[in-house]
C-alpha cells in the first residue's frame, strides 16, 4: 500500500499557534498542546483585562478630579462637581477633566466656580 502524504492545514494551523506563542518561556513555546492551552489562556486574559483597565483609568481620573477639587474647597466634592457639570451642560468627560486637574489647576478652579454660579 502507498503511503499517502498529509496536508498543509494542520501544520499552517500549528505555524499560526507558534507565532503567537512564540514569545512564551519553556515548553509553552514549544509543545503544541501547551502552546494551545497558554493561548487560549492569554486570550482570556487579555479580554478580560481590557474592561479591567477602562474601570481602573476611570478610577483613577475620578480620583485626581477629587483630590485637586477638595484642596480648594473644604466642602466641595468630585460628585457636587460631575452634578454641577451635567446640569450647566458642559460635556468634559472625567479622562479631560483629569488633564486639566494636573496640568493646570487654576482652570480646573476657574471652570467649578462658573458652574456654581
Amino acid at each position: 500500500m502507498t503511503r499517502i502524504k498529509r496536508g498543509y492545514i494542520a501544520r499552517r494551523r500549528r505555524t499560526k499557534i507558534r507565532l503567537f506563542a512564540s514569545t512564551f518561556r519553556g515548553a509553552h513555546s514549544r509543545l503544541t498542546r501547551t502552546m494551545t492551552q497558554q493561548k487560549m489562556r492569554a486570550l482570556v486574559s487579555a479580554h478580560r483585562d481590557r474592561g479591567r483597565q477602562k474601570r481602573d483609568f476611570r478610577r483613577l481620573w475620578i480620583t485626581r478630579i477629587n483630590a485637586v477639587i477638595r484642596e480648594n474647597r473644604i466642602s466641595y466634592s468630585y460628585s457636587r462637581l460631575i452634578h454641577d457639570l451635567h446640569k450647566g451642560q458642559l460635556l468634559l468627560n472625567r479622562k479631560i477633566l483629569a488633564q486639566i486637574a494636573i496640568s493646570n489647576r487654576n482652570c480646573l478652579y476657574m471652570i467649578s466656580n462658573e458652574i456654581i454660579k
